[in-house]
């Protein structure tokens, strides 16, 4: 079905070019008019500012103009009035019996109502949420979710193709922090004088989470008691990142929230078939065209190079 909007423009358009041609409006090239929604509802359901546009090129008063296309619209099914109102507007309120029948349409075509094919097929990623897997979703995270999954949604619907991607932080200094904090816990519960991590995380769903580890690896507690701790921590970061991401992703979708892809950050650092990482890889790269530089102690992508005004750091020197 052609949406109103649309179809109201081209009515538009249509009856401005067949007032040139009748003679009530001189000839000339035909502006794009906007249709919108008056800011008073009583002045009708949509309006177009096609006759303002043509004012200075036609030399009228807009006024004049938008009564003499208001007159030479068709007719149409969709409208029960068309008018002309100040400064230079074309009211347009729509026939309630079309409004009415308007329900079947949305009922026949259900979820795919108003959908679109704008986008093509074109192939887009969202990236939300993204969160440290180091505890559970807070509101600030929910808010997030809600806006990345909406615009996804809105994408979808309009025709792209739509990847939704969650970006699983699970390499770097907080989760360093957060097995750390597992262990700590985890040492605790077994009665050992442990101090959790100055950068630790604190809260009672870390005790929980090394308690179940505890419960379900009967290993664990042998070598948490006389192996070394190094050890200790990559066992119980192994077992603690999945239950985290378990948490996570229950509490999303409890919100309707739902990803295609979950990647690893990790894996960007893992070798690949014995070779380089993706990581060593794409920076060999960047570093044999010439676009890396190291300065300051850290490493700096040179985008200057580029036309960008400013360099960017690549790697920190943290």
């Amino acid at each position: 079905m052609e949406r109103i909007r649309e179809k109201l423009r081209l009515a538009a358009q249509s009856a401005a070019a067949a007032a040139m041609k009748a003679g009530a409006l001189p000839e000339g090239p035909l502006p794009d008019g906007d249709i919108q929604r008056p800011q008073n509802p009583e002045h009708g359901d949509y309006a177009s500012n096609l006759a303002m546009k043509l004012a200075r090129q036609a030399r009228m008063n807009p006024l004049e103009i938008a009564d003499r296309i208001a007159g030479a619209l068709p007719s149409l099914d969709e409208v029960a009035e068309a008018s002309a109102a100040r400064p230079g507007f074309i009211n347009f309120k729509l026939a309630e019996g079309w409004l009415t029948r308007q329900v079947e349409a949305v009922l026949t075509e259900g979820d795919a109502y108003a959908d679109s094919d704008a986008g093509a097929g074109r192939k887009v990623q969202v990236e939300f949420v993204s969160v440290n897997p180091t505890g559970p979703v807070h509101v600030g995270h929910a808010r997030g979710a809600v806006l990345g999954s909406t615009l996804a949604n809105v994408l979808s619907a309009a025709g792209f193709d739509v990847v939704r991607e969650y970006y699983v932080n699970d390499a770097g200094n907080q989760m360093d922090n957060f097995y750390a904090s597992l262990y700590a816990r985890a040492a605790q519960s077994l009665g050992m004088d442990v101090a959790l991590p100055d950068d630790g995380y604190a809260g009672d769903y870390v005790t929980d989470a090394a308690r179940r580890i505890l419960d379900e690896a009967s290993d664990l507690e042998g070598l948490i008691r006389d192996g070394s701790p190094e050890d200790a921590v990559r066992r119980l970061g192994e077992a603690g990142l999945p239950l985290m991401l378990d948490l996570i992703r229950d509490d999303l979708e409890a919100l309707g929230v739902e990803f295609d892809v979950w990647f690893s950050e990790r894996s960007l650092f893992e070798p690949e078939n014995g070779g380089a990482s993706r990581y060593e890889a794409s920076m060999d790269a960047l570093r044999a065209d010439g676009f890396l530089a190291e300065r300051e102690g850290a490493t700096w992508f040179t985008s200057t190079s580029l036309g960008e005004d400013k360099d960017n750091v690549v790697v920190r020197s943290n």
